[in-house]
């Protein structure tokens, strides 16, 4: 596994600090968690992309199936 380091002013580090002990969390963990749950977002371009070419060929998906 890989590791990355962030500078975060003195405040910013508190309130992480006070923000993970909400969650019962250690403030890295807290991190780690809110990326990766933003990395596993369906990129919504792709999602938009989709949806636009099941709209349009709907029909010719219905005849074919």
């Amino acid at each position: 596994m890989a590791s990355i380091t962030i500078e975060l002013s003195p405040d910013r580090l508190k309130r992480l600090e006070t923000l993970a002990e909400k969650f019962n969390l250690r403030a890295q963990d807290l991190v780690r968690v809110t990326v990766e749950e933003l990395l596993d977002r369906p990129d919504e371009e792709l999602v938009r992309t989709r949806e636009y070419v099941l709209q349009k060929n709907r029909e010719l998906y219905r005849r074919l199936s």
